[in-house]
């Protein structure tokens, strides 16, 4: 069971249903278009967990704190009690990784242009981009244009802690970009490349310009089962439980 208050994170942003990691900064040139997913080392780097990896300095704070310290923020989440029961975290958890929001969004909120401020720098070698705009649309649960505590730890726990249809539905909700209920063609290209260009053109071994477009039309083809130009979240999940 993977941790977060001051221990093991697991490093798999997808949620790969073998539960294998491609090594770091490695995107695979094979027939067989891979679910985009970063290795442990590579998540670490990620904004949202370096909110965690902040807030795992032991703090001496009595029960009184116990509350999310709501009145220190200007947007006020939901109480320990209703996140413990929609989220896999514990109270405790759920404190720590508060106090790591907190002190990189002290306003309780972050927007889009800080999530890629923040996200970018961790990537020097390619554009981030593209790919944080899609992450951040993925957490922003109610589209509203920022990502609140209760947004950031509910797709943080379908991440870390989900069953394998859990995590599919996640990366589901990426894939698809306008929330339509079904990812087109050019969707699912549209975020490889985001994904290859933010991993950019050093990675070994090399990508080809053309390698996304080609894994895209493979994959597709096998997700999209009668043909009608668009996957379901039904083809999506029996097609990657089978891959």
């Amino acid at each position: 069971m993977d941790e977060v208050d001051g221990k093991v994170i697991d490093g798999s942003l997808l949620g790969d249903a073998n539960g294998v990691d491609p090594a770091p900064g490695r995107v695979k040139d094979s027939g067989k278009w891979q679910k985009p997913r970063f290795s442990r080392k590579a998540l670490m780097k990620c904004c949202l967990v370096k909110w965690i990896i902040a807030s795992t300095k032991p703090q001496d704070k009595d029960s009184s704190d116990s509350d999310l310290e709501l009145s220190t923020v200007r947007h006020q989440p939901e109480g320990l009690d209703q996140l413990q029961a929609q989220t896999k975290f514990t109270r405790k958890e759920l404190q720590s990784l508060y106090r790591g929001f907190k002190n990189e969004c002290p306003s309780g909120l972050v927007d889009e242009e800080t999530f890629k401020s923040i996200y970018s720098q961790f990537f020097p070698q390619g554009d981030a981009t593209t790919y944080a705009h899609f992450l951040f649309n993925a957490f922003d649960i109610d589209r509203n244009g920022s990502i609140r505590f209760e947004d950031f730890v509910i797709g943080l726990s379908v991440l870390l802690r989900g069953s394998v249809t859990e995590k599919l539905n996640w990366a589901f909700n990426l894939y698809d970009i306008n929330k339509d209920g079904y990812i087109t063609k050019e969707e699912m290209l549209a975020i490889m490349k985001s994904i290859y260009d933010m991993m950019g053109r050093y990675t070994y071994p090399s990508v080809r310009d053309e390698a996304p477009s080609e894994h895209v039309d493979k994959f597709f083809q096998k997700m999209d089962k009668n043909r009608d130009g668009v996957v379901t979240i039904e083809e999506f999940i029996e097609t990657c439980q089978k891959s």
